[in-house]
């Protein structure tokens, strides 16, 4: 399993959490050591341009998900033994903002920025919240991967 995690932002964040959180979401999720995702901290300049250009919405927000494949959630693709990894996709933070909105909501930032990588790595296995069904599924998953990480999910 290989998570690389990019801090390319100044807001003080515990890497070594999020990269072992990441491999947490992947192993609950069935996936094996043969698979890829890239975690990437930005500033909120930043992410308010990924947020215009990939999504045409204005202004910052506090995680994207970028999948490379189109997957099933609790559906793991066949593959062949000897190909390379599965390239689960990449998942956008901005802790500057993730800090701000604990502090509005009233959670740690420890529990609020672990919420981030489950859900936005969740997106990339293929979880969704466009349906209330779906949503009750992806924010169960949140809640059960989050406990198993010691971390609550507001």
């Amino acid at each position: 399993m290989s998570v690389f995690v990019a801090d390319e932002q100044t807001d003080p964040v515990g890497l070594a959490e999020l990269h072992s959180l990441a491999e947490l979401v992947m192993r609950e999720e069935g996936y094996t050591d043969d698979v890829e995702v890239t975690l990437l901290l930005v500033d909120e300049s930043e992410m308010a341009s990924y947020n215009q250009r990939f999504l045409d919405r204005d202004g910052p927000t506090d995680v994207l998900a970028f999948p490379v494949e189109e997957l099933i959630p609790g559906v793991i693709p066949d593959r062949h033994p000897q190909g390379p990894p599965l390239m689960l996709g990449d998942v956008v933070i901005a802790p500057a903002y993730v800090r701000r909105q604990a502090l509005d909501l009233g959670v740690e930032f420890e529990d609020e920025i672990a919420l981030m990588v489950t859900h936005g790595i969740l997106h990339l296995l293929g979880y969704d919240h466009i349906e209330d069904d779906d949503a009750e599924r992806m924010e169960g998953r949140e809640r059960q991967i989050l406990a198993k990480a010691g971390r609550t999910r507001r």
